[in-house]
């Protein structure tokens, strides 16, 4: 028997709820002979666990029943899965709580454990914001927190790239997602879901209003959606181009990832050269100049016509530029 399998079976049922022998069997990696027998130990235990029968039923513990880590307050539990992203929950306005919660959980492991927590932490950090790049600022974002914890609307005043600019918005926020240093709001306002860049909110205050999210609705699946979206309308033409062995080696440190796989799952071999030539997704003519320039001679570009002529262009203006033209 398994103390640790018994824990998890535990936790399991607190937190996903009702559960057949079968899931917990899948889960935790044992046979359903096993789960049984593992659930009867749990009940021997006197934990209140209770079975109902039939298609839909399965195993469930009474409720209100919790198992809790003595001391740890609403606000530090909040924060166990930002223990070890200080930068991330200071700018949530938990760093306080986060110091806290470290602090009890490091006191109630063995002592083994803790020296082993303690040595982990000496070499992991986190620094998600990418090079050459100021720490935005987000003075707002306790005040989404709040609203999201406490799922009330709340009203905001935010700066958007098309006219009108500046609009009043009344959100529901559903969830905070943090992206290569940046904060977004996936929030539901005027009758869809949308996301805001939390820089972009200039004024915020709670309203009294109260909502509950979705049924069903799952921060991760929503994002991952919302990132194919936008790779589907950031990229509006394609361009086919050239690249010495130089240029594809130098390609991964100029351009988006999904630019290189591009490139990659398209790549030809020139004609009696080392070349290679491949398609390539371009947001415009403008930027697609912009990016290809970096590459210098290692990069040429055969289609469409107006990219090439416009680096040609460029070319000769810089020539020109430094007496060379």
């Amino acid at each position: 028997m398994s103390a640790d399998r018994l824990l998890s079976m535990l936790l399991l049922l607190q937190t996903r709820g009702r559960m057949s022998a079968r899931r917990l069997a899948d889960e935790l990696g044992v046979s359903v002979r096993t789960a049984y027998r593992d659930l009867d130990r749990l009940q021997a235990a006197g934990v209140p666990l209770y079975a109902e029968h039939g298609r839909a039923g399965g195993y469930q513990l009474l409720d209100g029943y919790r198992t809790r880590l003595t001391g740890l307050s609403e606000g530090e539990a909040r924060v166990l899965f930002l223990a070890g992203l200080p930068a991330p929950a200071a700018d949530l306005g938990l760093a306080a709580e986060v110091t806290a919660a470290r602090v009890k959980l490091l006191a109630a492991l063995p002592v083994a454990l803790r020296e082993e927590a303690t040595r982990t932490d000496a070499v992991f950090h986190l620094d998600a914001p990418g090079w050459y790049r100021e720490v935005e600022v987000t003075p707002h974002l306790p005040l989404l927190v709040d609203s999201l914890f406490g799922r009330r609307a709340v009203d905001v005043r935010y700066r958007r790239w098309r006219e009108p600019q500046e609009v009043n918005r009344r959100l529901r926020p559903y969830g905070l997602v943090l992206k290569s240093g940046t904060w977004y709001l996936v929030a539901a306002a005027q009758g869809r879901t949308a996301t805001y860049r939390v820089t972009q909110v200039l004024d915020a205050v709670l309203s009294d209003e109260r909502f509950d999210r979705p049924e069903g609705f799952v921060l991760s699946e929503y994002w991952s959606s919302y990132l194919d979206d936008f790779h589907a309308r950031r990229y509006t033409g394609t361009a086919t181009i050239r690249l010495s062995p130089r240029g594809h080696e130098r390609l991964a440190a100029n351009v988006p990832p999904e630019v290189v796989r591009s490139f990659d799952s398209t790549a030809t071999a020139v004609d009696g050269d080392d070349w290679i030539e491949a398609v390539i997704p371009i947001e415009s003519v403008e930027h697609a100049c912009g990016e290809l320039l970096r590459l210098g001679v290692d990069v040429e570009v055969v289609a469409p016509l107006e990219l090439r002529q416009m680096m040609a262009d460029t070319v000769r203006v810089l020539a020109r530029a430094y007496g060379l033209g």
